[in-house]
């Protein structure tokens, strides 16, 4: 079996302690990346704190899901560093790397499900890369992932193809969940939702943050997403990030996009419910 706890010492590299006197669990410095001659991100500075949700904004086109990539070390980058959990993945050993990625969750913006399988199979599917559990206990822990998402313990036994949209994400999340992680990507993961279904997800995602302590990376141009449970917004702009804050802050900035995003007729409405 993993030796788990040995992965989690391998990782006891220390985290940043910021001005705000929070961790540091995510810090990115100079990160730039280009296709041929086309610049996507320069010198990007982006920090996430442990314990927070993040919601990452930007115009289409504008790189996010590029940044995305980059930090989960799918894309290559010309320049710059990305430090986990203190934990700098490039000068780390394959040991940490693999401790790393264990503490990592992913929700693709489709869900990415592989169809062929159940949506039990689907939750082991990180299990069986990393650990070396009976199956009898594999199926106890991805049935407990698929009751803490709010999924009907049946729901295990059926295929993607036989989902909802919003059962999907839901078993997409389950699956991103299966190692208890400690940092979490959502790309997009309320779009293609209907706004009752993707206000149930936002409360979700809240509500499991509270629970296991989750940080949270969030891809989304959701306004109400934006509005009910990041707690922290960092726009996208210019190839760096252009504004960060709270969304009090959003709605006070005058950078021209950010401007027309959260004070637009959309967001108008929103803000006259706050």
């Amino acid at each position: 079996m993993a030796d788990v706890s040995h992965n989690h010492h391998e990782l006891s590299g220390a985290a940043g302690k910021g001005t705000n006197g929070r961790e540091c669990i995510l810090e990115a410095r100079d990160i730039s990346v280009a296709f041929g001659s086309h610049q996507v991100l320069d010198k990007l500075d982006l920090d996430i704190w442990r314990g927070e949700i993040l919601g990452f904004v930007g115009a289409s086109g504008a790189g996010k899901s590029v940044l995305l990539r980059t930090i989960l070390q799918l894309s290559s980058r010309q320049g710059g560093t990305i430090k986990i959990l203190g934990v700098d993945y490039d000068t780390a050993t394959p040991q940490q790397r693999i401790a790393l990625d264990m503490r990592l969750g992913v929700l693709f913006q489709h869900g990415a499900l592989f169809s062929a399988l159940t949506v039990l199979e689907n939750i082991q599917v990180p299990m069986r890369e990393y650990l070396d559990l009976p199956k009898t206990l594999m199926d106890e822990l991805a049935l407990l992932k698929i009751e803490l998402v709010g999924l009907r313990p049946e729901t295990a036994d059926l295929y993607p193809s036989e989902l909802s949209g919003g059962m999907i994400k839901r078993a997409a999340l389950a699956r991103a969940l299966a190692l208890d992680p400690d940092l979490v990507f959502l790309d997009e993961p309320t779009s293609g939702l209907d706004p009752i279904s993707a206000a149930e997800f936002d409360e979700l995602i809240s509500k499991l943050r509270d629970t296991l302590g989750l940080t949270v990376y969030m891809v989304t141009h959701d306004l109400d997403s934006l509005f009910s449970v990041c707690d922290r917004i960092a726009v996208l702009g210019n190839r760096k990030i252009a504004v960060e804050g709270t969304i009090e802050d959003m709605l006070a900035s005058n950078e021209p996009w950010v401007k027309s995003y959260f004070r637009g007729k959309r967001a108008r409405s929103l803000v006259r419910e706050k």
